[in-house]
């Protein structure tokens, strides 16, 4: 018997998600601070003895560094959409193979490893349109930890955190 009062739920569905490095959310001192922060803790990008390189990291890179990166993201930032090159062109890349290869089974999407759209929340909405099939395709041209490796650390982390299991396949 079909519960009228139950939600439809979705599945059956497979997944694609590309994953780019990443992009500070806009030029401003704090959101590229935020973004290095990020990106220069994770210990696949930095292989240092950690606790020196909280240190470094914190009294010296994050303070200086965010005014130098904001500058240069400056000088190539999409004004007309408010974002970097790389999320413009990683997202039309993803549009354009959700349009070329998607449909009501496939859908494609995009994320990046540091910054936002973060992998945790595109895995979530890919969740709720019903992919139980998810294949992540990094968009690095070699494999390396500080690359690859680090897209299926935190692939994995967000899904030991939540009991909905996809098949999962990481090209």
């Amino acid at each position: 018997m079909i519960n009228k009062e139950h939600p439809q739920v979705e599945f059956g569905k497979t997944g694609i998600l590309l994953v780019n490095l990443g992009t500070p959310d806009s030029t401003n001192w704090f959101d590229v601070r935020r973004y290095l922060k990020e990106f220069l803790s994770d210990r696949r990008v930095i292989e240092v003895n950690p606790i020196i390189w909280q240190i470094i990291l914190n009294l010296f890179i994050l303070t200086l560094r965010p005014s130098k990166s904001a500058r240069a993201y400056k000088k190539i930032w999409f004004k007309e959409t408010n974002e970097s090159p790389l999320l413009f062109y990683t997202r039309s890349q993803a549009e354009k193979l959700n349009k070329n290869i998607g449909n009501g089974n496939v859908i494609v999407d995009f994320a990046m490893r540091y910054g936002n759209p973060s992998i945790k929340s595109k895995l979530n909405l890919l969740k709720e349109k019903g992919c139980e099939n998810i294949i992540i395709l990094p968009l690095y041209p070699q494999y390396a930890a500080a690359t690859r490796a680090t897209v299926c650390d935190e692939v994995y982390r967000t899904l030991m955190k939540i009991r909905w299991q996809p098949s999962l396949q990481i090209i």
